[in-house]
């Protein structure tokens, strides 16, 4: 395996925790996930050089739990997009069981469906992000990509709980994964967007109209339902998370930590040039237009903040129809790791955003297309704090396949 998909490879993973729930499995995590003595840079100059001071406290979680931590992949700056993401090349290798990936857009169920492997994004808010170097607070949280579902629900369970260091936690409330192995007996009927459906190509109607055929024989009820507002979910995710991406880019100033300008006659000079030199070309016009929206637009932002609630409640309210909803994953003629514009990337992870806008738990799974330059995947997304039921749901429907695909 060539080292340089690794950020950082650690010498001597093993822990000696032989009692753990995650006792013996390799888990590798991203370099904006802090883990004491390791580089922390997120990707991006403007954390270069920058080694984790303490460990985050995902990080003691699954330490404490047995996990064997492999080392830290490659990946997008500050977690936007999946632009030079190793994470699933270095779990195809085998030298990693279960990658812990940022998922503020959709990131962890994306890469999981480019490599025909599970992903998961947990309902937002169980599990703790104290440690987290991210970009947009309210819509990120650690996700989970892996072979098996079986070591997903593992990890989550060893990670979600409560944590006095995240205030963005409940206090109470948190789900309860005792049963999530034990057999569904209740039938469930799953939504389908019809609003969605006018939006997919020929080609990827045909291959979701298939897997959708197959859920059928799985035991699900596939029931149409309507989502008129569906294409609001874009517009707020991209001018809610430009705001706050701007607003978390802030404290990089060249001077404590990251990349230091040379050139600059006084404080604000050296400040504007560690920015202009620091940021990517896809975080520098997020952050512009963060600004943008921030300084001189701001009824937008208070706009997109109401449509985010309406949004919400509209998901409420589809659930109340059917127990979850099912989306594709991926769409053809998008490739998320090439995306090179916002507006490119917005288009690519188009079905996975309203998770992450609304905060509810969603899991991919590998369609029969699998590796197939046809496969859109397969989202499941369920009620917030609805995560057991949802894994469970996926382990259901899992039971019939075969190598981690739907057979």
């Amino acid at each position: 395996m060539a080292p340089e998909i690794f950020t950082y490879k650690n010498p001597s993973p093993n822990l000696f925790v032989t009692n753990g729930l995650l006792s013996g499995k390799k888990v590798l995590i991203q370099p904006n996930m802090s883990a004491r003595g390791w580089l922390c840079d997120a990707g991006s100059k403007a954390l270069k050089g920058f080694v984790a001071l303490e460990d985050a406290t995902v990080i003691m979680r699954i330490k404490k739990e047995g996990a064997n931590l492999m080392g830290s992949s490659r990946m997008s700056e500050l977690s936007f997009g999946l632009a030079g993401d190793t994470a699933t090349q270095i779990l195809s290798s085998g030298e990693a069981d279960i990658a812990l990936i940022t998922d503020t857009m959709g990131e962890a169920r994306m890469a999981a469906a480019d490599r025909g492997m599970l992903g998961f994004k947990p309902s937002y808010g169980i599990v703790s992000r104290f440690g987290l170097i991210g970009l947009v607070p309210s819509m990120e949280c650690y996700g989970i990509v892996g072979k098996r579902l079986e070591d997903i629900i593992d990890t989550l369970t060893v990670i979600s709980g409560k944590d006095e260091t995240d205030p963005s936690m409940p206090d109470k409330g948190f789900p309860d994964y005792t049963d999530v192995r034990k057999p569904l007996k209740t039938a469930c009927t799953a939504g389908v967007v019809k609003d969605c459906l006018d939006i997919l190509q020929e080609a990827e109607q045909k291959t979701f109209g298939i897997e959708l055929k197959r859920l059928e024989e799985m035991g699900l009820t596939i029931k149409e339902v309507n989502f008129s507002d569906f294409d609001l979910f874009r517009v707020v995710h991209n001018i809610i998370a430009s705001v706050e991406a701007s607003s978390s880019a802030d404290k990089y100033d060249g001077v404590r930590y990251g990349h230091r300008s040379s050139s600059g006659k006084n404080w604000n000079e050296m400040y504007l040039n560690f920015r202009g030199e620091s940021f990517g070309p896809l975080i520098k016009p997020f952050l512009f237009q963060g600004a943008y929206f921030q300084f001189e637009n701001y009824p937008a932002f208070e706009n997109a903040c109401r449509n985010r609630h309406r949004l919400v409640q509209a998901m409420t309210h589809l659930l109340g129809q059917v127990d979850l909803l099912v989306f594709p994953t991926r769409r053809l003629d998008h490739d998320a790791e090439k995306a090179n514009t916002i507006n490119r990337i917005y288009d690519a992870f188009l079905w996975t955003l309203p998770a992450n806008v609304t905060g509810q738990p969603s899991l991919h799974l590998p369609s029969r297309a699998l590796h197939s330059e046809v496969d859109v995947g397969i989202q499941l997304v369920g009620p917030r704090l609805g995560d057991p039921w949802l894994l469970s749901i996926g382990l259901k429907l899992l039971s019939t396949t075969q190598g981690g695909r739907i057979a």
